[in-house]
């Protein structure tokens, strides 16, 4: 299996561009997924770089409803005629950052119709390959809401992410988790992940949502983290140059910073 980061925040490999946004895609022996697609076009344009052809990919999973994670879902699908879209319905709320900035993802019913599963169960997509759309909040101080809405009829609601999912693989008796932005939470995420699939913990890959931490959130992430011990950590996007810094000097050569073009063998 091979995951690749088709765009992330930072990028260090020629002829690659980089955005405030996350897209991976995953190549098993039976299919190709892709897990968000960014901003816009510009994970298309490092995809064709990488020799990767989105046209191709079966499937295209998507994270939550925020435009950095969701906001090259139509360019994809103008792009790929078949690849069945699995998203959460929660996903094309009308996001705001505060009250006014749309940072959502409208819906496009000529696009999604006939090719959208809305995801409310563990859902298998391939052979060890699981989305898991629920994501109980154990641990309260390690969420990300602040500042984060939902515009409804007017009302301002706090956005609890109920859109947020993420994808669990089980590969020779071990548990890795891909999570896209962790708004729920790394460490609530990983509980369900090892609730639903009790294996030792191979990889936890993806944004962690430490850039603006609380205060204690990443004491909490460390200590559980250390409890669980998985083999190594990618961190990337919402994480934070500076927190990863910090989980490098905690963790040394478990951790590694996920950026634009890396490519992971599982």
């Amino acid at each position: 299996m091979k995951i690749v980061t088709l765009i992330e925040n930072l990028v260090y490999k020629q002829g690659l561009v980089a955005e405030h946004g996350l897209s991976f895609y995953i190549e098993t022996a039976h299919k190709k997924i892709l897990f968000d697609t960014g901003q816009g076009t510009n994970f298309i344009a490092n995809a064709k770089v990488l020799g990767i052809d989105l046209q191709e990919v079966d499937a295209v999973v998507i994270s939550h409803g925020h435009y950095d994670h969701a906001g090259g879902l139509y360019a994809f699908l103008e792009l790929n005629k078949t690849a069945k879209v699995y998203i959460k319905k929660e996903a094309f709320s009308y996001k705001v950052h505060g009250d006014r900035r749309f940072i959502g993802t409208p819906y496009k019913p000529l696009l999604l119709d006939n090719r959208s599963e809305y995801v409310c169960q563990i859902t298998q997509i391939d052979e060890g390959i699981y989305i898991v759309p629920d994501i109980p909040i154990n641990n309260p101080l390690d969420t990300h809401f602040k500042n984060l809405n939902i515009k409804d009829h007017g009302t301002l609601i706090n956005d609890a992410f109920n859109d947020e999912l993420f994808v669990a693989i089980v590969q020779n008796n071990e548990l890795s988790v891909i999570s896209s932005c962790s708004h729920r939470g790394i460490t609530n995420i990983m509980k369900a992940a090892t609730s639903a699939f009790n294996h030792p913990v191979n990889m936890i890959l993806g944004g962690f949502h430490l850039k603006d931490a609380k205060p204690g959130q990443l004491d909490t992430i460390v200590e559980y983290l250390r409890l669980l011990n998985p083999k190594s950590i990618g961190v990337c996007h919402c994480t934070g140059v500076e927190k990863y810094a910090q989980l490098l000097q905690i963790f040394r050569t478990k951790v590694f910073y996920n950026s634009t073009g890396n490519s992971i063998d599982l």
